[in-house]
């Protein structure tokens, strides 16, 4: 018998030999008298799966991926990813572990500029502060420099003058800009050289694979689809894109006869996602719209109307467009399930992080969608305790929302919160992450329906590892069903597939 062809990145795998089923399907291939599930051969064609057969019952031909006992599980997606942020902000420094604003100060001064003058650092959380941002420590602190310090929930920036002079912004004494001022201006930090935003998304997409991700879902503002189309023209093969507009372009995607799934290149791998309606703040930037007060005042605020939002996704529905509402508080969440309802049509609702007891049963009901982020659950605990300990509606409900048959999809809001898919599934079932018992445990999800809501059909509708299947994989090392939250966080991928063709090997 002639060897087989040896498998690399980009082979096309005819085979992938000796594997366990770890995801949706299981039940149909289980051994019931056996103490563990049996191996299995899964024979790919035309980038499905085709036959699942006893490992070795079947002659193998072609290129054989030897999973050697591993197990295979649905490929993954995020549901939510800012993409070109998320690949810039690997390459920025940050001020994540400043317990302050005095050490974020004596961080930005050593940080070098970029190529284009501006000094760029992420991940501030300066709700967590002890002292205040303000505009004249941060001039002292920086000088002449154009300096930027990007929130970590991506709602506010700190800058100094040199910078408001640059974007052209009076100054505020505090030195911050918040909501649309601040996406305006991330909007312009992110506005780099076509090498650069294309090399970095390519690295960020090679490490998203590394984890089993074989899909996301492009939240990034600006117009982002002629972007998507050169990338596409260049070979972009990593990960499935749908990449989605906001209603300042929605007339513009209209004239182009664009649609939701319409595919963007040729290969299919890039689509058209959603219309993504922001509707209130976030919490750290307290100006999430929530019905009691916040500790220290204000209830944050609505950026849209209902009726607006209504118009946007009546007028996004009739030309083939489906919608998702970025809504945090319960004010904003109700105001969102109302505007579907209102429509008459199914969407989606991005972050849900406080939803009122009534609001939870109508996700399900109008067909709305729960787009959902675990680890920000975990990120935010001491945020959410200080900050709405008055609100009567309940903070990241997700298993109440699964209870009541919402469609859950999980998400990393990346770069808000890493781009790894285990790391939310982890946050789901655990409700911790640092030895600390779990946050509010009564709303943790059990490991299947946290494994199949980072799956492209979400927690309702999963991808099943079954004959006919897209061949969209990711063999890991340990049964994710019976791993522990610390062996979920860390899940060795020892190999992902993308339509059969091999996008990570370990």
């Amino acid at each position: 018998m002639p060897d087989m062809p040896a498998v690399s990145a980009g082979s096309m795998v005819d085979v992938v030999a000796n594997v366990r089923i770890g995801g949706e399907g299981r039940e149909l291939l289980a051994h019931p008298d056996a103490e563990r599930d049996g191996l299995f051969d899964l024979w790919i064609s035309g980038g499905r799966v085709v036959d699942i057969a006893p490992a070795g019952n079947l002659r193998r031909r072609g290129t054989v991926l030897d999973a050697e006992d591993a197990w295979a599980i649905p490929g993954l997606r995020d549901h939510h990813v800012h993409a070109l942020q998320a690949a810039l902000f690997l390459d920025r420094p940050t001020v994540a572990p400043a317990i302050g604003a005095a050490e974020a100060l004596r961080i930005a001064a050593g940080a070098a500029p970029e190529a284009d003058g501006r000094r760029v650092l992420v991940g501030m959380r300066h709700a967590f502060w002890h002292d205040a941002p303000a505009l004249a420590s941060l001039d002292d602190a920086t000088g002449r420099t154009p300096t930027y310090l990007v929130n970590g929930d991506l709602h506010s920036v700190w800058m100094n003058s040199a910078a408001f002079a640059r974007e052209g912004i009076a100054p505020d004494p505090s030195g911050l800009v918040r909501e649309q001022a601040a996406f305006d201006v991330c909007n312009a930090l992110h506005d780099v050289d076509v090498a650069v935003a294309d090399g970095a998304l390519e690295r960020m997409a090679a490490r998203a694979a590394a984890r089993g991700l074989v899909g996301i879902s492009d939240l990034e503002m600006g117009w982002q689809t002629d972007a998507w189309r050169r990338r596409a023209d260049a070979g972009w093969d990593l990960l499935r894109v749908a990449s989605g507009i906001y209603p300042q372009h929605l007339a513009r995607a209209i004239v182009q006869g664009l649609e939701t799934g319409d595919a963007l290149d040729s290969t299919g791998l890039i689509t058209v996602g959603a219309v993504k309606i922001v509707s209130d703040g976030s919490l750290g930037t307290r100006t999430a719209a929530t019905s009691a007060p916040y500790r220290g005042g204000g209830r944050g605020a609505m950026n849209l109307g209902r009726d607006e939002s209504v118009e946007t996704i009546t007028r996004a529905a009739g030309a083939g467009l489906a919608s998702t509402v970025h809504a945090i508080g319960d004010v904003a969440v109700t105001a969102a399930l109302d505007a579907f309802a209102l429509a008459e049509v199914p969407g989606r609702i991005e972050h849900a992080q406080l939803v009122a007891a009534s609001d939870v049963p109508r996700f399900a009901r109008l067909g709305v969608e729960a787009s959902v982020q675990p680890q920000h659950a975990l990120d935010d605990r001491e945020l959410t305790d200080a900050l709405w300990a008055d609100q009567q509606a309940t903070p990241y409900p997700l298993r109440a929302l699964g209870d009541a048959g919402a469609n859950l999809l999980f998400g990393s809001d990346a770069p808000v919160s890493t781009l790894d898919p285990w790391v939310q599934i982890a946050a789901a079932v655990a409700r911790t992450d640092d030895g600390r018992a779990a946050w509010r445990p009564e709303q943790a999800v059990d490991a299947r329906t946290a494994l199949a809501a980072s799956t492209a059909g979400g927690s309702a509708h999963p991808h099943v590892i079954e004959p006919g299947a897209i061949a969209d994989l990711a063999i890991i090392a340990e049964d994710p069903l019976a791993a522990a939250p610390d062996e979920l966080r860390a899940m060795p991928v020892h190999a992902t597939l993308l339509a059969g063709r091999v996008t990570h090997l370990a």
